[in-house]
């Protein structure tokens, strides 16, 4: 293999850079492999905006939040020709293989590509929202998960204080992980997220309940993506890659619990705090050992695969397989969160 690349897309994601460094380190001093960098994720293969990768460009990263690639929302297919639009800048630096690391929209390309073009692609699962199927896990979750169990755990403290009904928004666009993890984590009364149907007459008698047992506070932990209450709607801007930028949807459900319980309710939406900033040790060993089975898998000439984490291993699966569905939270689950609600 004459050049291996890398690029990093979609949002970004604690963890990015600990990979960057295991592939460029693994393909150079094991596979004896030249890596490249694109930057901005598709786009740079669109303009060829690309970066040389040795192993002292790498040095330092590992504990690095964001992506020293850096990363955009640009699809070819969207914003170019498909595969035309990438070619020039492949042959151009004689890439032989690429490692995508990216979420659904990017891991979907990255299969278009490869099915179509016979693009020979690896594909690392990269999101916060824990959300890429055949895997057990991805990296980036933990860190996210961890912020907003902190902020959970403060917020408590001064909802206590205050006698208030506080509610956290957390991401999750379309899957509630990080907001089911942390409501658990840090005693969430009531936890809603975008698989499971809530019901706000239901949370307003847990609240209210509460509140006549003498517990004159309540936490309810939000996931971005649920629905507003029924009556309401929510005026989301849409970018300039034409995606709805979620956000605020625990404001409606705020004012409605106000109206059914007669309690103040504040609301706090933690935003792009839970994916920016250091890694922690579980997502920066992860995100490592994700890019040692790319550069291996990228060797080994298996293109058309995703790196899973299941159980204890790296596994290859094929990356038709991990598109096929948007993993959620399993009734299993939620079941435990609910235990505790109240």
């Amino acid at each position: 293999m004459s050049t291996l690349g890398v690029l990093t897309g979609g949002g970004d994601c604690p963890g990015l850079n600990a990979l960057i460094r295991a592939v460029t380190v693994r393909a150079i001093e094991l596979h004896s492999t030249p890596v490249v960098g694109i930057l901005d994720g598709w786009r740079g293969l669109m303009e060829d905006r690309t970066r040389p990768l040795a192993r002292d460009d790498v040095r330092g990263i590992l504990a690095r939040g964001g992506t020293v690639l850096g990363t955009s929302r640009q699809d070819p297919y969207v914003h170019g020709d498909g595969y035309d639009s990438l070619r020039p800048t492949i042959e151009a630096h004689g890439i032989e293989a690429l490692v995508v690391a990216g979420g659904d929209g990017t891991l979907r390309t990255a299969l278009r590509l490869y099915e179509e073009a016979g693009l020979p692609v690896i594909a690392v699962p990269k999101t916060i929202d824990n959300d890429i199927a055949a895997t057990d896990v991805t990296f980036g979750f933990d860190t996210a998960m961890s912020i907003a169990t902190d902020a959970v755990d403060r917020i408590t403290t001064t909802a206590e204080s205050h006698n208030r009904v506080m509610l956290v928004e957390v991401m999750g666009r379309t899957r509630g992980w990080i907001a089911a993890y942390s409501g658990i984590a840090g005693g969430a009364d009531a936890i809603l997220i975008p698989e499971h149907p809530y019901d706000l007459d239901e949370i307003s008698r847990i609240i209210k309940t509460r509140h006549s047992g003498g517990h004159t506070y309540s936490v309810v932990v939000v996931a971005e993506g649920v629905d507003p209450p029924p009556g309401t709607e929510l005026e989301l801007p849409i970018d300039s890659f034409g995606f709805k930028r979620l956000g605020g949807v625990a404001y409606p459900i705020a004012r409605e619990l106000e109206r059914l319980t007669g309690f103040e309710a504040r609301v706090t939406v933690l935003g792009h705090l839970q994916r920016g900033g250091t890694p922690t040790a579980q997502d920066r060993v992860l995100a490592t050992r994700f890019g040692i089975a790319a550069a291996d898998l990228a060797a080994a000439g298996k293109f058309g695969t995703m790196v899973a984490a299941r159980g204890t291993e790296m596994i290859p699966v094929p990356l038709a397989e991990a598109c096929r569905d948007i993993r959620g939270v399993d009734s299993e689950l939620y079941d435990v969160a609910r235990t505790f609600f109240g």
